[in-house]
């Protein structure tokens, strides 16, 4: 099934989004569990799409330094990105869109951002919004509200890739037309158009809009 958007903006979460770094997120939280004598099943099943320090504070024995914990999570990820790639067509796309069209907006630092987008091979937009950019993390709407503004768009004419709940939640909060990447099937991604990858994916602009065209798959029913 084939859809067309029009959109003035495309806002872009990065982890499991843009870039596949799933190896190199499991190595690093097995570290940090490994440390604290922790289940990693049950860090990792929460870590995804969440502010580092958050994992930290959430899941670290009492009397642990959160920030200092967080700064080692994030170094030892900076210097990790062995097998981080760009996900299928991820790079294609973000060649055919203007450069003020499109952000990222990513639950990770920007040193991590920028290393991470550069392992895979993907370029930077001209803006992004990290982790260091918002006093509040996803589920909440800010930072993809901020990527708006700075592009100078209405979130509500946005469209929204996201791969986890809390940036599925976060995207709709901000108004954006959420597309789910990939196969996460929680609650945020119920009746959502979803992709598998960006192959086939085109977009041109039209103006002052973008026509994007999406090969997806149904969207899940709504429970009854």
């Amino acid at each position: 099934m084939t859809i067309v958007v029009t959109a003035q903006a495309l806002l872009f979460d990065m982890d499991g989004t843009l870039v596949d770094s799933s190896a190199a997120v499991e190595r690093t939280w097995r570290r940090f569990c490994a440390r604290h004598g922790l289940d990693p099943a049950v860090v990792l099943a929460g870590a995804h799409g969440q502010r580092t320090a958050e994992t930290v504070a959430e899941h670290a024995p009492p009397g642990t330094d959160v920030a200092a914990e967080t700064a080692w999570l994030v170094a030892q990820d900076i210097a990790d990105t062995r097998g981080t790639v760009a996900l299928p067509g991820a790079a294609e796309l973000l060649g055919q869109l203007p450069g003020d069209r499109w952000a990222l907006v990513t639950s990770a630092g920007r040193e991590l951002a920028e290393r991470r987008m550069a392992a895979a091979g993907l370029p930077l937009p001209e803006v992004v919004v990290t982790a260091d950019d918002v006093r509040r993390g996803k589920p909440d709407p800010e930072g993809y509200l901020r990527a708006a503004a700075r592009l100078g768009v209405d979130p509500r004419a946005t469209v929204v890739f996201e791969d986890a709940e809390l940036g599925l939640r976060a995207g709709r909060a901000a108004g954006g037309w959420t597309v789910v990447v990939g196969p996460h099937g929680g609650d945020a991604a119920v009746g959502r158009p979803r992709i598998t990858d960006y192959r086939d994916v085109a977009c041109v602009g039209t103006g002052d809009a973008l026509r994007l065209t999406l090969p997806v798959r149904l969207p899940a029913p709504v429970p009854a």
